[in-house]
């Protein structure tokens, strides 16, 4: 995923954020300077939850596979 340099749709990246969030515990606010993007990344994360860590990583890795691998 880091390498990955073409555009992503904006739903995509907000659930990719909220599943990389939960599954590493890492429950600070959004920290963008923009408020609608603090607002769009807390909603993702609202959505979700109520997920497990492991479901969360579970979650991402087969997002990213389904939409990024070859």
């Amino acid at each position: 995923m880091n390498k990955y340099t073409e555009p992503m749709p904006a739903d995509l990246l907000l659930k990719l954020y909220a599943y990389y969030k939960i599954a590493n515990k890492n429950y600070d606010n959004p920290g963008s300077s923009t408020p609608l993007i603090n607002a769009f990344k807390a909603n993702a994360l609202i959505q979700a939850n109520k997920m497990s860590r492991e479901d969360a990583m579970k979650a991402y890795v087969k997002l990213v596979k389904q939409n990024f691998h070859s």
